[in-house]
């Protein structure tokens, strides 16, 4: 199951998810995801486990092309000579030649800055490097701040997303601007697999309030990428292209939304710098 980008290329709807995953977990859950029919893998230069990443795709023996590739840029590393720097260990620790989707980890409140930053990862798409670039936790007014700008649009914008957090406006400004969403935190670290109506879904379809909540996001044309280092998990996570829920049943996991993030507020994180910092790779 795969969806169109707005430059042309397609990315699988599903992907595994390697946040903060130790190397060797990583390693593995890499290997066990591709095993089970995975295409998608989805790591970041903050998470340190891109070169586990990258050894799994090579010992996998899955051809380059047929694996898409998802990285982020280190918010550290924003400003126009640290981000071409920073594509270029993240190429040289995934030990590829290109990667399918590079973004921008998460946004600074200084609108200038994310431009320059932007700017510099098209340069990268200009010369090879990256195939596709995007964004990761840009609310509605970072994006305003950005499109009118951009020579090349960005082609997704990972959030956080899951039943208690529907994102309807970040939802409806992406659809309407030609930008898939990406949900992180599909699970809602464990609460969503919870609710009531999850678990009654769950015994109706005979699969797993997880695999409910996967379904919820796929329905409705977001892609999803959860997280897992259990081989059991990682295979029942792909299991979930043998049913569809209904427009009804879609509505009402919507309606359990209560605004509720469990990661951090894209514009209350600390630590996102407002100004290029030096370079320093042994930090990676």
């Amino acid at each position: 199951m795969e969806i169109k980008l707005n430059n042309g290329y397609v990315m699988p709807m599903l992907g595994l998810g390697t946040f903060l995953a130790p190397e060797d977990e990583c390693y593995q859950a890499v290997l066990w995801a591709l095993k089970a029919g995975y295409r998608h893998i989805d790591t970041a230069q903050n998470y340190r486990n891109e070169a586990a990443v990258g050894r799994a795709i090579k010992d996998s023996n899955i051809k380059r092309e047929e694996i898409f590739i998802t990285s982020k840029l280190q918010i550290k590393r924003y400003g126009k000579n640290n981000a071409k720097k920073a594509v270029l260990k993240s190429i040289k620790d995934l030990g590829v030649d290109y990667i399918d989707l590079y973004l921008m980890h998460w946004p600074s409140q200084n609108y200038a800055f994310n431009l320059e930053t932007y700017q510099a990862l098209e340069e990268m798409v200009d010369a090879g490097y990256i195939r596709s670039i995007g964004v990761s936790n840009f609310q509605i007014h970072h994006l305003e701040h950005l499109l009118p700008y951009v020579k090349i649009k960005p082609v997704v914008n990972q959030i956080e997303l899951h039943p208690g957090l529907n994102q309807d406006a970040n939802i409806k400004f992406a659809i309407k601007n030609d930008i898939v969403i990406t949900s992180y935190g599909p699970f809602m670290k464990g609460e969503a697999l919870k609710m009531p109506y999850i678990l009654e879904l769950s015994l109706k379809y005979n699969k797993t309030p997880a695999q409910i909540c996967i379904r919820f996001l796929l329905d409705r044309n977001i892609v999803a990428i959860p997280k897992s280092v259990h081989e059991e998990r990682i295979k029942e996570n792909i299991d979930v292209f043998d049913f569809k829920l209904t427009t009804e049943e879609i509505e009402k996991i919507l309606a359990l939304n209560i605004a509720k993030r469990v990661y951090m507020d894209p514009d209350n994180r600390p630590g996102v710098p407002e100004e290029e910092l030096p370079y320093f790779p042994e930090e990676f």
